[in-house]
């Protein structure tokens, strides 16, 4: 056993904890960086993850998972590239404008769909496609405002769309290949990307903020907004992996697309951010296509299992009418005094069976 069957989460379950952790973090990090002028969120994403770490050891030491080792390389190499997508992900929002930044996160659903369709072979119907197209049109409708290009911030852009894919991939396969829980994955990665991270991150912070991250002043309220931003990111780094465990990488990014609506959203209500009718109509676009990908892919999953099920009762049914044991000459009349044959194994029928 892996888990405890009490602290594993259905897909429902998952999918909304990564929303409500997901959208808590962000409205804590927005006052931790807006207000309190902690602008130094690479270094904070490496606390995160030293926290997640340690809150997952207790658990271990709790014995509410099992740690079950594996390939040693594929853990490390994972994680030092989850580490660097990061990275540049926030290096893509300092040198390029926010509309630009936007564009990039829309990115990463096609990046990803052509990723999954040209390495693993895997096919999406049109319907998806159109309810994805659908998605990311309303996503830029209330998000993207500008697009500034420059060269260098075009290619840091570049390297985090096909990092931050290629990790989200990974995510999905390395679960299913060494048959490990989301869990179990985020315990032996954490330590390389919260190394990687605290590593990398002073120096890119101080790159794009010109601070000292160890020089800034931590105010009682400041330590009390990172406690809290590293507390919300456990179930922040526990729901992604699970949703990405239990779905696939392109439903991870629809959800995140839900976020970010949600986000504006409350920016609005909580903090009275601008809001015009451009952005209802894209957040309204958006949803739209999030409900169309939700109708397709419950669709198609249902008809995937019936005929997977169809397949397994035809397969029994051509087992019963192929028995194992055959009779040879069993039902022979007697003639001239030969005794009929007894019931003989039929050699070649148990080697095909």
């Amino acid at each position: 056993m892996s888990e405890n069957p009490k602290f594993q989460l259905g897909t429902i379950g998952s999918l909304s904890l990564s929303v409500v952790s997901s959208v808590s973090i962000v409205i804590c990090n927005k006052a931790l960086i807006s207000t309190l002028g902690f602008t130094f969120a690479t270094t904070l994403t490496s606390w995160h993850l030293l926290v997640t770490f340690c809150s997952l050891h207790v658990a271990l030491w709790m014995k509410l998972f099992e740690h079950k080792p594996f390939d040693a390389r594929a853990v490390m190499g994972f994680g030092i590239l989850n580490g660097i997508s990061i990275g540049l992900l926030n290096l893509s929002l300092g040198f390029n404008s926010v509309g630009f930044y936007q564009m990039t996160k829309l990115a990463i659903i096609p990046c990803t769909v052509l990723l999954e369709t040209f390495f693993f072979r895997k096919k999406f119907s049109r319907n998806i496609q159109l309810s994805l197209a659908i998605l990311l049109l309303g996503v830029g409708v209330a998000t993207v405002t500008d697009l500034q290009l420059n060269l260098l911030g075009s290619i840091l852009s570049l390297l985090a769309v096909v990092t931050t894919c290629i990790a989200q991939i990974m995510t999905n396969t390395i679960q299913k290949k060494f048959k490990v829980s989301s869990t179990q994955l985020l315990y032996q990665s954490c330590p390389y990307q919260a190394i990687t991270l605290f590593i990398i991150g002073p120096f890119l912070d101080g790159l794009l903020t010109n601070q000292n991250v160890f020089a800034f002043k931590y105010t009682p309220q400041v330590l009390f907004f990172i406690v809290l931003s590293c507390l919300i990111s456990v179930s922040v780094n526990f729901s992604t992996f699970l949703v990405i465990g239990k779905t696939s990488p392109v439903t991870y990014q629809v959800l995140g697309h839900l976020k970010t609506c949600l986000v504006l959203a409350f920016g609005y209500v909580l903090v009275h951010d601008p809001f015009s009718w451009r952005n209802i109509l894209g957040i309204l676009i958006a949803v739209f296509g999030m409900v169309l990908y939700s109708c397709y892919c419950t669709v198609e999953n249902r008809q995937q299992k019936a005929s997977d099920i169809s397949a397994e009762l035809s397969q029994v049914k051509e087992s019963e009418s192929d028995p194992l044991i055959s009779v040879d000459n069993g039902s022979g009349i007697l003639s001239d005094g030969v005794v009929p044959k007894a019931p003989v194994w039929n050699l070649n029928k148990d080697l095909h069976a």
